[in-house]
């Protein structure tokens, strides 16, 4: 039996990168997944499609995961879809860094809104669901940078900060219903975005991780099959670094 099979997950910001890993990963290990994103219609078919190809239930959502009414919605939409949801990871993020002196608030707002509210909207949404199932895995995709801040990105910092004390609220008030909580905390993982740095603060970045390379998003889609699955079932209230050892 493959580790997810039978579970049903829901994923936000699963169109490409490290959600996109996510989804793939969880379906390859036997889960029917549900994704969201604000991507083109076509990029979520796409996605789609070529999830498919595993032999699960796949379906994508055009959906703001920044948005309360449209979380609650979208998640009405897929319980009704898919019979239940055991497993949410709340992936959804952006990035608007600058110097705080140089930070708009508009920058401010929207990071934390897409990154840290997107997490309320979903969690908010499916505890009900959960509860009465008795069971349930929550996975936010925190950062390195919200353990231990980074120059030039106190938005981003702020909300990955936030999701950690989110995560270990939500394990302490839903664990009596058999729902665990738990977060992530990737490190510089080779990603679309992280290719559009200049090579040598690539190069520089991987210098100074102990294993001396950049993470993939299958690491950390790795972590969230753990997370995701009964292997976990007695870890709630924990963040897991995935960083090949930067954040030592």
């Amino acid at each position: 039996m493959k580790l997810l099979e039978g579970k049903v997950a829901l994923i936000t910001g699963a169109a490409r990168g490290i959600g996109k890993a996510i989804a793939t990963e969880y379906a390859k290990a036997g889960a029917d997944v549900a994704f969201t994103d604000m991507a083109p219609a076509e990029a979520i078919a796409a996605t789609q499609d070529e999830l498919s190809a595993y032999g699960t239930k796949i379906k994508g959502y055009s959906s703001n995961a920044a948005d309360f009414k449209a979380a609650a919605e979208v998640v009405a939409e897929i319980h009704k879809e898919f019979g239940h949801i055991d497993i949410l990871v709340n992936n959804a993020g952006i990035t608007r860094d600058g110097l705080l002196m140089r930070m708009t608030e508009e920058q401010w707002d929207l990071v934390i809104n897409v990154n840290l509210k997107s997490a309320f909207n979903l969690t908010k949404a499916v505890t009900p669901i959960m509860m009465k199932q008795k069971s349930g895995s929550i996975i936010n995709m925190s950062s390195v940078v919200g353990v231990s801040g980074n120059a030039g990105q106190a938005n981003y910092s702020a909300s990955k900060a936030g999701m950690i004390g989110f995560t270990k609220s939500v394990a302490q008030e839903l664990g009596s219903r058999g729902i665990r909580c738990n977060a992530i905390a990737p490190g510089f993982i080779i990603t679309e975005m992280t290719h559009q740095l200049p090579e040598e603060v690539r190069n520089d970045w991987a210098a100074k991780i102990s294993l001396r390379r950049g993470g993939t998003p299958e690491d950390v889609a790795n972590v969230c099959i753990f997370l995701g699955s009964d292997l976990s079932s007695y870890v709630s209230g924990q963040v897991v670094n995935c960083c090949g050892g930067m954040n030592t």
